[in-house]
């Protein structure tokens, strides 16, 4: 009997140690349960699109009659943006250009005159970025000039439009964070704040005007990074 034990603890040792095995408990080449995925790098050509809000105020000089000569201006904007990315490794240095097709409008009592209307129809910007990754998020800050173009009117009592365009040169600058979805895919929110300086509309029914629109814009966008 005593025999019959020492067999039967023998066979049993070995049949747990094969089944162990077959089940790779004891294997050191067993694959991991969780296995992390690295970001993607950011370095590369990108292009997406983009749509946000703006708010500000433009300035006429000399001001209108009956009217102060800063009003508030606001309106939507949306367009597209491409750019290049150098990764160095815990630094992200790009440049970036964007074209926005926009209504940052402004209206006003011009006395006599009837009334005026101003528009920030087209704007875009040719900047610099700076990032710094925290894994797949990246905040960052931007720098560069901006473009606009704008349309004045009058209108008068008799609903006869009288109007004129002009090209404005000035600068933006702002903050985003942008995040990677996969590593070609990633989305963006942005602020900039754009000065687009002074551009005299001449040919009105009041006279050469002045014009320095600002503004503000809160956008968010998407990039594809080839």
């Amino acid at each position: 009997m005593k025999r019959f034990g020492i067999v039967l603890s023998a066979v049993l040792a070995v049949t747990a140690s094969a089944q162990a095995a077959d089940l790779n408990w004891s294997s050191p080449a067993a694959s991991p349960i969780y296995s992390s995925t690295p970001a993607s790098g950011w370095s590369g050509f990108y292009a997406g699109i983009n749509g946000g809000y703006a708010w500000g105020n433009s300035t006429t000089n000399p001001a209108l009659p009956g009217s102060p000569a800063t009003v508030n201006n606001s309106g939507w904007t949306i367009g597209g943006q491409a750019g290049y990315n150098f990764d160095m490794g815990g630094f992200v240095l790009g440049a970036e250009a964007d074209l926005q097709w926009a209504n940052i409008a402004f209206s006003t009592p011009a006395g006599a005159a009837g009334n005026f209307d101003a528009v920030t129809d087209v704007f875009g910007t040719a900047r610099i970025r700076a990032g710094i990754p925290v894994g797949q998020v990246m905040p960052y800050a931007t720098i560069g000039g901006a473009y606009g173009h704008g349309t004045a009117k009058i209108t008068n009592n008799q609903n006869v439009v009288t109007s004129q365009t002009a090209n404005h040169m000035g600068w933006a600058a702002g903050v985003g964070l942008e995040a990677q979805a996969t590593p070609n895919l990633s989305f963006k929110a942005e602020y900039l704040y754009v000065d687009l300086g002074k551009q005299t509309y001449a040919g009105l029914p009041v006279g050469n005007l002045d014009i320095s629109p600002r503004f503000s814009v809160v956008r968010a966008g998407v990039n594809y990074k080839f």
